[in-house]
């Protein structure tokens, strides 16, 4: 059990949010597979306040999709209120403040992670939005802005005065992106410095790692981002694992082309057929992974536009494995 504030989670392993991935349909799936907790896509604050169809879509979630994040990105506190004010009816459990995207767009308008080269500007507006708010409210950092400058203790002590519930922490610095080794020994050093609870991130792409995770930085719950990718089975991996429980098998290419048969129908209900079909391309190489086949799976995902397209590659996935 993970408590955050006065939500009292059922297990300490998180399904991230992860920009043009976390719709309803890759949540419920994951849902289906073993994560207890997830959150919708990362939104940011200007969007919400214009209220744009696309974003108020974003914003729309399935009852069985609970409980629930959201996580906003801004760096204007008058934006962000007002945004609060559109979000609440929705209901979301959580709302965690993103100061970790590395995307260039994102830190060249001051949002992400380059608000943690203003600590003192990120505490006034988590200020703003503890008090705003009424529900717990977290933030998610990296562990600083370049090798020179991790100031990810810093930040989250500033972060904790401010009144956030619990910090999420990606072990790299906002140049490294997604490359290079996490640095688990600063993500320790955060969880020293705090009272509230610490969940890290970064590499958790299996159950050893996971522990790596845990014993070598003391954190109270881990984030699963690129690892859920065509990998649902995570969560039941990470939980047996974690409970010192035997390790479920590998799926087998019939249970792989199950999940993602299940995926592609969630996503043409949510989205429709052409749209819904065509989100899925993506994910021919995710769920392929590692198996003979990917290769010439991924060379047809391209002319991939129906759902019987998408049954046509799942008989030929079960010819050539």
């Amino acid at each position: 059990m993970l408590k955050i504030g006065n939500l009292e989670l059922e297990s300490n392993v998180l399904c991230a949010p992860l920009a043009g991935i976390s719709d309803s349909s890759y949540r419920i799936l994951c849902r289906k597979y073993g994560a207890k907790f997830t959150f919708i896509e990362m939104i940011n604050a200007r969007a919400i306040s214009y209220k744009s169809k696309k974003t108020k879509k974003m914003l729309e979630t399935d009852p069985k999709d609970s409980p629930i994040g959201i996580q906003i990105l801004g760096a204007e506190l008058p934006y962000l209120l007002k945004a609060l004010d559109i979000i609440k009816p929705y209901d979301f459990d959580l709302l965690d403040f993103n100061a970790a995207c590395p995307v260039r767009k994102v830190c060249r308008r001051q949002e992400g992670a380059a608000l943690m080269k203003d600590p003192k500007k990120l505490q006034k507006i988590l200020k703003g939005i503890v008090q705003h708010w009424g529900k717990p409210v977290t933030i998610k950092i990296r562990s600083g802005w370049d090798q020179d400058n991790r100031n990810a203790v810093l930040v989250g002590q500033l972060a904790q005065e401010a009144g956030i519930a619990a910090l999420f922490i990606h072990g790299r610095d906002k140049h490294q992106l997604y490359k290079g080794g996490v640095d688990y020994s600063i993500i320790a050093d955060v969880k020293k410095a705090l009272s509230i609870p610490v969940i890290a991130s970064g590499d958790i792409w299996n159950a050893v790692l996971a522990k790596k995770m845990f014993d070598e930085t003391g954190c109270d719950g881990i984030l699963v981002a690129r690892g859920a990718l065509g990998n649902p089975w995570i969560f039941k991996e990470l939980e047996a694992y974690l409970k010192n429980r035997p390790l479920p098998p590998l799926p087998s290419t019939e249970e792989v082309i199950k999940a993602f048969h299940q995926h592609l129908e969630l996503s043409i209900q949510e989205h429709g057929e052409d749209n819904g079909a065509a989100l899925m391309r993506k994910y021919v190489g995710w769920y392929f992974k590692s198996r003979h086949c990917v290769r010439v799976l991924r060379q047809k995902a391209n002319g991939l536009k129906t759902r019987n397209d998408f049954l046509a590659l799942f008989d030929l996935a079960l010819q050539i494995s």
